[in-house]
């Protein structure tokens, strides 16, 4: 049980890049980018391919983050400069991916059993906390900058950011970009941590990233973009232990993963409406009773009065 904990909280870390890259096109950008599926695999292939073939775990991961923000770049240019939807940009560049994907690849997978990745010498849970601050800090910093708050702005009001002079395409492109940057950067070191690549890894990685975002913020609330990504890298973390525990549960089994995050997405999506309403009843429960207070003490004011 412990270590399937342990295991939880280290792939939660791993993940935690993907739930970042989500939280930049899902909250910020509030881009439907599903090009997350192909450039998560994208990342894991390019790492594992470099690898392979003797180049440094370094190169091959910086290589895969790279990758990963080309992949970006082009849906950013099909919806801003190809003027296609958003939705279906992403669409279109994940299935193109998938042919790239096992063109990198050469085969179905990669295996790196025996190889010297990134990941070999560290301790996990030791380790990739910090790294993962690290990021968060960084990307903290970047969303404070003027660039940043552009970001930021194309994402709430793109009309009225262009009517001070920004050019909501580079940002656009940019924010998506930096996304799926973080996103192939995650690919890449699950892969390194799994020890192969698979050209189907990245299956469902949306609905992950999504899982991890709205969890986060259901959990531990989202009033600034510090708290906002710091709820995103710990809501990673809770929905690896749920997963895990729900695995754990009798007749579960294995194949039921994809079933367990559509519930898990499905109860944080209802987790701020239920919430809602349990206070809208407390707080009409609460002025009814101070109606009736007040009732019952006009009524017995009224009786003292026709006393006197």
């Amino acid at each position: 049980m412990m270590n399937s904990m342990l295991g939880a909280v280290e792939s939660g870390l791993l993940y935690a890049f993907m739930a970042l890259g989500v939280y930049i096109t899902f909250r910020i950008l509030d881009f439907p980018d599903l090009t997350v599926d192909g450039s998560f695999t994208t990342g894991g292939a390019i790492a594992a391919v470099m690898i392979t073939n003797g180049y440094s775990p370094w190169l091959a991961t910086l290589c895969a983050l790279l990758g990963g923000a080309l992949a970006g770049m082009c849906t950013g240019l099909l919806h801003t400069k190809g003027k296609i939807n958003g939705l279906l940009s992403g669409i279109l560049m994940m299935i193109a991916l998938y042919s790239i994907n096992l063109r990198i690849l050469g085969k179905p997978n990669v295996s790196l059993m025996g190889e010297e990745t990134l990941l070999s010498p560290i301790n996990l849970l030791l380790v990739m906390p910090f790294v993962v601050i690290a990021v968060k800090i960084l990307m903290d910093l970047f969303l404070r900058t003027d660039l940043g708050l552009a970001l930021r702005a194309t994402g709430d009001n793109a009309r009225m950011i262009r009517s001070f002079g920004v050019n909501t395409d580079t940002t656009t492109i940019l924010g998506i970009s930096l996304s799926n940057g973080l996103v192939a950067l995650s690919g890449a070191l699950i892969a390194q941590d799994s020890a192969f690549a698979d050209s189907s890894m990245g299956i469902g990685m949306i609905v992950l990233g999504l899982a991890s975002v709205i969890i986060g913020e259901a959990i531990f609330g989202a009033r600034s973009v510090f708290r906002a990504t710091l709820a995103v890298v710990l809501g990673s973390i809770v929905y690896r232990i749920v997963v895990a525990l729900a695995l754990r549960a009798p007749g579960m089994e294995a194949s039921d993963l994809k079933l367990i995050t559509a519930i898990i997405v499905i109860i944080a999506l209802l987790f701020p409406s239920i919430q809602r309403y349990v206070k809208q009843k407390s707080m009409a429960r609460k002025r009814s009773a101070e109606l009736a207070e007040q009732a019952i003490a006009r009524k017995r004011g009224g009786a003292a009065d026709a006393k006197a």
